[in-house]
């Protein structure tokens, strides 16, 4: 009976409910857009920065992470890696030798990382071909140097670097090798600072064997990252299993703080709609003192009284989430498989960092039901004050059209 008059009553003022309704709808779409958009961006950023720097999660030495000593190596064998490969959520494995040693030219000489890859692998995974500005890309006992390193040696395609060194368990790290080409990155630190050599080369020259600093491993989401983190560390107890966070904690806390002056912003929107909401049901509290008086003085309870108000309050906010949902989702869906493409500055400045020009959108069950809840919290909020004027109601004053409250 409470379900049917409540829904009775809303249609009596069909205006303010639709337009309640629609306040809220605006502020779910808004903020369903705005975070899918936010959390698409980073989920992007992330997965590109990782590729072509730490990755998402690395296998590593126990000890290395702190020494990044050439002492501190893994085996690169397949028989290693191949229990973390055969992982449903694994999408790829790539090693990495990474070492310090001092580049030197004719006239000038630098302290660098080298970096050691499998070339065709290292492509598929960070493109790194497509970053040869000059040249070609890698070839065996051949590297490729960071523009900003190869002008610093005056060095260019064709000439030859000397690569000198400490190697592993103290040997003497010493080689001479031909600039195959020359790499641009966006990011002055990469392009001063680095060399590629082929995995097999950078092996030879630190005398390493078959061992490598670490094994990089894609999930295949950011989604699977956790539960592929418990996996890979129950495999390798005796490694260490480092996340992207952890390799990277400057850019995990840049994105901390976009993520809350994002979550800042919408907040600021809920509290405007917030206002709003606030008004529309004390106006419809005030307005049917008399009514409520009447429905009293026939037998009806203070308690389903407030249940009454409660059920229509509920069910404004349910018709405000489905006019909101069947908007978002819809554009949500569509910007998810087709993301919003960039032009001018803009895009010119993420095509420098190698990343598509883009700014996609995810959809999650998670992120949906953050903000229904978000919206229900606000509405139960607003009903606080109304439910206390019922409560406090006085019946002989609002029978007669007066003040109704203590």
């Amino acid at each position: 009976m409470l379900l049917l008059l409540a829904w009775r009553n809303l249609w009596r003022q069909k205006r303010r409910t639709l337009l309640t309704a629609s306040a809220l709808a605006l502020a779910l779409l808004l903020s369903l857009l705005t975070r899918s958009l936010q959390e698409g961006t980073y989920d992007s950023n992330i997965d590109n920065a990782a590729r072509l720097s730490t990755g998402l999660i690395q296998i590593q030495h126990p000890e290395f992470q702190q020494s990044h000593s050439i002492d501190h190596l893994l085996p690169g064998s397949a028989p290693f890696i191949a229990p973390a490969l055969a992982l449903d959520q694994v999408t790829m494995v790539l090693p990495r030798l990474e070492a310090f040693a001092l580049a030197a030219g004719e006239h000038a000489s630098k302290g660098i990382l080298v970096m050691g890859v499998p070339p065709l692998r290292e492509d598929r995974y960070s493109g790194l071909a497509s970053r040869v500005v000059e040249g070609a890309y890698l070839a065996p006992e051949q590297v490729l140097l960071g523009e900003g390193l190869a002008r610093h040696l005056e060095l260019s395609v064709g000439d030859e670097v000397a690569l000198y060194g400490q190697g592993y368990r103290g040997q003497t790290a010493a080689g001479l090798f031909q600039v195959a080409g020359i790499i641009r990155f966006a990011m002055p630190g990469f392009d001063s600072s680095l060399a590629y050599l082929p995995l097999a080369s950078a092996q030879r020259l630190f005398g390493a064997g078959d061992q490598i600093s670490s094994w990089l491993i894609h999930p295949t989401d950011l989604k699977a990252l956790p539960e592929l983190m418990t996996q890979l560390s129950s495999l390798y107890p005796d490694q260490r299993v480092l996340d992207w966070q952890t390799l990277s904690p400057e850019m995990a806390q840049q994105i901390q703080m976009d993520r809350a002056g994002g979550q800042f912003m919408i907040f600021l929107l809920y509290g405007v709609v917030g206002f709003g909401l606030f008004a529309t049901l004390m106006m419809m509290t005030l307005e049917r003192r008399r009514e409520f008086a009447v429905m009293m003085a026939t037998g009806m309870t203070r308690l389903r009284l407030v249940a009454l108000v409660l059920i229509e309050s509920l069910l404004i906010g349910a018709l405000g989430i489905m006019m909101g949902l069947t908007v978002a989702l819809p554009l949500i869906v569509w910007f998810t498989r087709h993301p919003i493409r960039l032009s001018g500055d803009a895009a010119r400045m993420m095509l420098e960092l190698g990343w598509e020009p883009t700014m996609p959108m995810v959809l999650s069950a998670q992120l949906v039901g953050d903000q229904i809840a978000i919206i229900l919290l606000l509405l139960l909020l607003c009903l606080i004050y109304p439910i206390t004027r019922i409560l406090r109601l006085k019946l002989v004053n609002a029978l007669k059209g007066g003040d109704d409250a203590d």
